[in-house]
């Protein structure tokens, strides 16, 4: 998260003002106040142009000028690509420029995470939620601020697991299990008997703890479940109590591995290779393949005889171009592993079936796997 201080606009005089982004976006150069009056073309030229719009006027309108940038937005012809990572690569630069326009528009904050505008709805629950309390005033964009009050409404609601048969709630920066095919891929995979003797799993990079309440719920009798993000320890701490696996499961902050070795050793890593973004984008973006890599390497080593490694990974990276058809095979054959079965299922989510998408070619082929791994 980035916090600095900014000068706002304000008539005639300039004062000062804490700046957050969940984001790691840097504060504006320029600001420029915009209220009800402003139409959205100038709006969008200031936007586009690197210069933020403070809002003063009623937040609804705020509402409905982001979506009018937006669409402005939207309406920039795509160049044809020539092959789908050319495809991948522009449409990362196009949603990175979306990202920038639209985080131009700025709201103002009280103390105790109240916005000082007409009609704004009561956010503090989820900001304090997000970021904890706020003793002084400070500015964030709007877009920045719908997403942290729709992941509050996923942490209310929580998310359908059927292979749980109940719901997790996943904390504002922790990864949501939406893509329920890998969850239902540990829900059918045959236990190794070495269970039976060791009765020990672990769950490298756990995020909302999903996949240790699915082994939980199968009988595995003790978990270590591992993360660097605090956010995700706290978040999986929260959703094994609630399901009541809280004392099967012993959370612990690692990177990667804990001490030891245990008969079932789950992972998950983020399925393409790439540089986030954004700290948000750290589930989803494995840089340089780090932990893929990692888990590869080390997972012998962690391993109770007769043990398995079970590797979630998808081959979008592979359609798209990202990584060589043979390198997941090779990275295993390299660790001193075997793969002694693999389960695959293919993804149910709306864009894997819409042909307007630009990464629909990749998308449609695109199938997840559950590697089961063991030393040779």
């Amino acid at each position: 998260m980035t916090e600095a201080r900014l000068v706002l606009p304000d008539g005639d005089a300039a004062h000062g003002a804490r700046w957050q982004s969940e984001a790691g976006v840097p504060p504006p150069k320029k600001i420029v106040v915009a209220d009800d009056t402003m139409n959205a073309d100038t709006a969008f030229r200031f936007a586009s142009e690197g210069t933020a719009l403070l809002w003063r006027g009623d937040f609804q309108n705020a509402r409905q000028m982001l979506q009018a940038l937006a669409r402005r937005g939207d309406r920039k012809p795509r160049k044809p690509a020539a092959t789908l990572r050319d495809a991948f690569n522009q449409h990362r630069l196009a949603q990175s420029q979306r990202a920038r326009t639209l985080g131009m528009l700025l709201i103002p904050f009280e103390a105790g995470h109240f916005i000082p505008l007409r009609r704004a709805p009561d956010v503090a629950e989820a900001c304090t939620q997000a970021h904890g309390e706020a003793d002084q005033p400070y500015v964030c964009s709007l877009r920045e601020l719908l997403g942290l009050v729709g992941a509050y409404e996923w942490r209310r609601n929580g998310v359908d697991i059927p292979a749980l048969g109940a719901r997790i709630h996943p904390h504002y920066g922790v990864f949501s299990p939406v893509r329920g095919e890998y969850v239902e891929l540990v829900a059918r995979a045959p236990l190794p008997a070495a269970l039976a003797a060791d009765g020990v799993a672990f769950d490298i990079g756990t995020g909302t703890g999903v996949l240790s309440a699915v082994l939980a719920q199968r009988g595995v009798r003790r978990i270590v479940a591992t993360d660097m993000d605090e956010r995700a320890l706290a978040c999986a701490r929260d959703n094994l109590a609630r399901l009541g696996f809280a004392a099967r499961v012993e959370l612990s902050r690692a990177d990667l591995f804990p001490a030891g070795r245990a008969a079932l050793v789950v992972c998950n890593p983020p399925w393409l290779p790439g540089r986030p973004a954004s700290p948000l984008e750290h589930a989803i973006y494995d840089q340089d393949s780090r932990m893929l890599r990692g888990f590869l390497s080390g997972l012998a080593d962690h391993l109770a005889p007769d043990g398995e490694g079970w590797l979630i990974l998808s081959d979008f990276a592979e359609h798209l171009g990202l990584r060589a058809p043979d390198e997941v095979s090779a990275l295993i054959a390299g660790a001193g592993l075997e793969v002694a079965g693999r389960l695959e299922a293919k993804p149910r989510h709306g864009k894997a079936q819409d042909a307007n998408d630009p990464l629909h070619a990749a998308r449609s082929k695109e199938v997840t796997s559950l590697w089961r791994l063991r030393a040779r």
